[in-house]
């Protein structure tokens, strides 16, 4: 009976379990439902913006432009911007995403260019800090799904470190959405700009939708800008290189924001993998207990049938 005793207490536990990660399942898709609002939101103003760029590079070259942010000078160092959360339980999410940033950190090394690292998430921050990377900055505690404050303020830190010729390239790397069951670890130049791909037609927007009583995420891709073009004839007050130089710094932070939204949604919908993938696991850990239950029972009561038998007939 100790025997049936165990099993049944692991069937209890396993049941607890799939109740938790099943509740972790839908704190994620709600979660992502709110990344995919917070990125809708956004997009009108990342537009607006694209066109007024669009406009000044149609009336100058912004290679001959006195712009810091556009600078191209000699690269001897190089900040690295690693992306992670600061949870776990999300599958490899994170893992990929240190082993790409460590992967990338030794090839710009065996280069021969100076690197240094600026952290985002507990996740990155534990591992690099362990490992005694030389580390900028950190950032860590953000929401869940980012802000644009907390975009400005990493992207303040890292205008500082260009700006001040401290570091020649930055680079970000993130975790790209694809797709519920696919996401991947991207590198990508933050500093210096290139506002020559400011408009983006082929881009993409997460969608969480509802499909035969199961939750899915969609990604559609986008039809381009959706704002009216800027009158070729309008007038600016100021200088094309006054506003060049105002607009760049907002334009670096959107698209900071963009990029932490997107490793945002990949931290959230492999959450949902990884917590769904664990209830149906413990589904059927269930099943089988609840079987090997059965059978056990079923011989111990025979065993007792057995031993009854056996002693009227002694």
């Amino acid at each position: 009976m100790a025997n049936l005793k165990e099993i049944r207490d692991r069937i209890t536990s396993v049941k607890n379990t799939r109740k938790i990660t099943e509740a972790m399942r839908l704190v994620a898709a709600a979660k992502v439902r709110r990344a995919q609002e917070q990125v809708l939101r956004s997009r009108p103003f990342a537009d607006k913006l694209a066109r007024v760029l669009e406009n000044l590079q149609s009336r100058m070259r912004f290679e001959d432009a006195e712009a810091p942010l556009l600078e191209e000078r000699p690269i001897n160092s190089i900040i690295l911007l690693g992306v992670t959360g600061d949870r776990g339980l999300c599958g490899g999410y994170n893992a990929n995403v240190v082993k790409r940033t460590e992967q990338r950190f030794a090839d710009l090394q065996s280069q021969g260019y100076k690197v240094d690292l600026v952290l985002i998430g507990s996740k990155i921050i534990t591992y690099f800090k362990n490992r005694n990377y030389p580390i900028r900055a950190i950032f860590s505690g953000l929401d869940q799904v980012p802000t644009a404050n907390e975009a400005n303020s990493i992207a303040n830190e890292i205008l500082a470190e260009f700006t001040s010729a401290s570091a020649d390239r930055i680079e970000i790397i993130y975790t790209k959405f694809i797709n519920l069951v696919s996401s991947r670890p991207v590198v990508q130049t933050l500093l210096p700009l290139d506002p020559q791909g400011i408009a983006s037609p082929d881009d993409e927007i997460f969608r969480l939708t509802t499909r035969e009583g199961r939750l899915t995420i969609e990604v559609d891709s986008n039809t381009g800008n959706t704002q009216p073009t800027l009158p070729s004839d309008i007038i600016f007050e100021q200088s094309p290189e006054q506003l060049l130089n105002a607009l760049l710094p907002i334009y670096l932070q959107n698209q900071l924001l963009r990029s932490l939204q997107e490793a945002a949604a990949s931290e959230l919908a492999s959450r949902m993998t990884a917590m769904s993938n664990a209830s149906d696991n413990a589904k059927q850990l269930a099943k089988s207990l609840t079987l090997d239950y059965n059978k056990a029972r079923q011989a111990a009561i025979t065993q007792e049938i057995l031993e009854v038998v056996g002693g009227s007939l002694g």
